[in-house]
């Protein structure tokens, strides 16, 4: 049989202590600290449950699978994992890796979708944008110089570590789901950030 908690109450301020004290570490007073069995705590609330809706209980044969109109990225792999291409107004985490290539993967996809997107003025929308903030992830002119493309790594690396940063800063109290995610990948980014500044140093000592 579970042993009732116990707390030591003083009896000259109400102050609670875990464990008995001889000096009161709420008002100072000496051997005022008294033992009293610890009131059970109220049931826990989920933390999301104020935000949640009560909504009834339904097996899965009773839930309707709606259609939604999907825009294929042009990627036949990843229009198979994502059902059949993106949903307006969905979000899809790509997760994996450092290195493995998920910013290749996306920025493949949205070349795709760009060529399909009406073209105005005679220019993509969102394509100069594109060319800029990823400029770093762009082949060397010279795709033989190792140094030139380890820095660029190390570049594309640190703006992910940024926008990692960014989230973290938003989705602070919020969200701490997303939150927690971003900071065990904002880590992952780091270390290879370091990897990669071992491999520019060392290939620095060739060309030397």
């Amino acid at each position: 049989m579970a042993r009732d908690k116990s707390v030591y109450t003083c009896t000259a301020c109400g102050g609670v202590s875990p464990k008995w004290l001889g000096k009161c570490p709420h008002c100072g007073e000496w051997n005022t600290l008294e033992e009293s069995v610890a009131e059970a705590p109220a049931a826990t609330r989920h933390r999301y449950k104020a935000g949640a809706s009560a909504l009834p209980v339904a097996t899965l044969s009773e839930i309707e699978a709606a259609e939604v109109d999907r825009l294929p990225t042009g990627l036949a792999e990843l229009d198979r994992a994502l059902g059949g291409g993106i949903v307006e107004g969905g979000v899809v985490l790509i997760g994996g890796d450092p290195g493995i290539g998920k910013s290749t993967l996306l920025l493949q996809a949205a070349e795709r979708l760009a060529q399909r997107i009406k073209v105005l003025d005679g220019r993509v929308p969102g394509s100069m944008e594109l060319k800029m903030t990823q400029r770093e992830v762009q082949p060397p002119e010279d795709p033989l110089n190792v140094v030139a493309v380890i820095r660029g790594v190390i570049a594309a690396e640190q703006a992910a570590i940024d926008q990692y940063q960014r989230i973290i800063e938003v989705t602070d109290v919020i969200d701490p789901v997303t939150q927690d995610l971003c900071i065990t990948l904002k880590g992952d980014e780091e270390e290879h950030k370091r990897l990669f500044k071992g491999f520019l140093a060392e290939a620095k000592s060739w060309t030397a």
